[in-house]
């Protein structure tokens, strides 16, 4: 009787993937026959009916943000028109000049559609300023911090500034930087991961959003609930990096910079993920700091399923 259970167990396990495999086999040749013959005639035959390109109609049919932009990046990657797969790689300066390319492929009138320029402009300088924003980033995480780098020296101690305003630091290499939540008495060795880009975002968000950083700091020194400030800091350093590289923060870009987003821009998304970790690390009340790699990976899964909304915006948005 088990030897009978066992194979019933292996034959349905057996059956649900075969099922599944079918399921995901069918999805690709699916999606394969559409983007390669159905989507051209079906666009072709709105075209005619309709007397518009498709990406006129998804200019006018939606607001502007990640819903209108999303889909024009899908419909420029995936034309046959080499003019408009080119587009996305487009540098800002020729942004324009592509647009009227684009316009006269597409054979658009401006008499007939005005608005369309000046959206399909705004659409291009998000999608490429997305990638140009991750160039940048990714040199300033690759950017050492250098002790005998004056600039590097002097963003530092203001960090100790603006988050310990009435506590004098005794020297530069002192046991005092582990109350604002360094390993050891010089912080140069906490941003190796990181780079200068996490010591940066610290200090945008200890300039901006003062207040907000101090009270953060003061529920990291919690006695039971604290944690490491500067390290879990730039460790949201790597969780916002990561979300860049990997795309997820295209909605919230495209919904929040009509235009190129730039630098400032991420550091401000990073003081919502330093703002936000903390308010949700006091409401789970972690028994031990022991458990920060399970709260963080719960942490990263809220943000991300924030981030497949179309409307997200992840703004910090403080009760003070």
């Amino acid at each position: 009787m088990p030897d009978l259970y066992f194979g019933m167990r292996v034959y349905v396990h057996i059956f649900v993937s075969v099922n599944l495999d079918s399921r995901k086999m069918l999805g690709y040749i699916w999606q394969y026959v559409y983007t390669s013959f159905l989507r051209y005639w079906l666009k072709w035959f709105i075209r005619q009916a309709t007397g518009t390109c498709e990406l006129q109609r998804i200019c006018s049919n939606y607001k502007p943000g990640a819903t209108r932009t999303t889909k024009a990046e899908y419909s420029l990657r995936s034309s046959k028109n080499k003019v408009l797969r080119e587009a996305l790689g487009t540098n800002k300066g020729k942004l324009e000049q592509c647009v009227d390319q684009i316009m006269k492929e597409k054979n658009v009138k401006p008499q007939k559609d005005p608005l369309f320029k000046e959206s399909l402009h705004i659409c291009l300088l998000q999608i490429t300023g997305n990638s140009s924003l991750y160039i940048s980033v990714e040199d300033l995480r690759k950017e050492v911090f250098n002790s005998e780098n004056q600039e590097h020296e002097a963003m530092l101690l203001k960090l100790w500034d603006l988050l310990m305003p009435t506590v004098k630091l005794e020297s530069r290499i002192t046991k005092q930087w582990g109350d604002i939540g360094f390993q050891g008495d010089d912080p140069k060795t906490d941003f190796r991961g990181m780079g200068m880009l996490g010591l940066i975002n610290l200090v945008f968000f200890s300039e901006n959003y003062t207040e907000e950083a101090r009270q953060v700091l003061s529920h990291a020194n919690h006695p039971k609930l604290g944690y490491s400030y500067a390290i879990v800091g730039i460790n949201l350093t790597e969780m916002a990096y990561s979300l860049l590289k990997s795309g997820a923060l295209k909605p919230h870009f495209y919904n929040t910079v009509l235009g190129t987003p730039e630098l400032r821009h991420f550091h401000q998304l990073y003081c919502y993920l330093a703002y936000e970790f903390d308010r949700f690390w006091v409401a789970e009340e972690p028994e031990s700091i022991m458990q920060f790699n399970q709260y963080r990976e719960k942490f990263h899964n809220i943000v991300k399923t924030h981030l497949q909304d179309p409307d997200v915006t992840l703004t910090v948005r403080s009760k003070n």
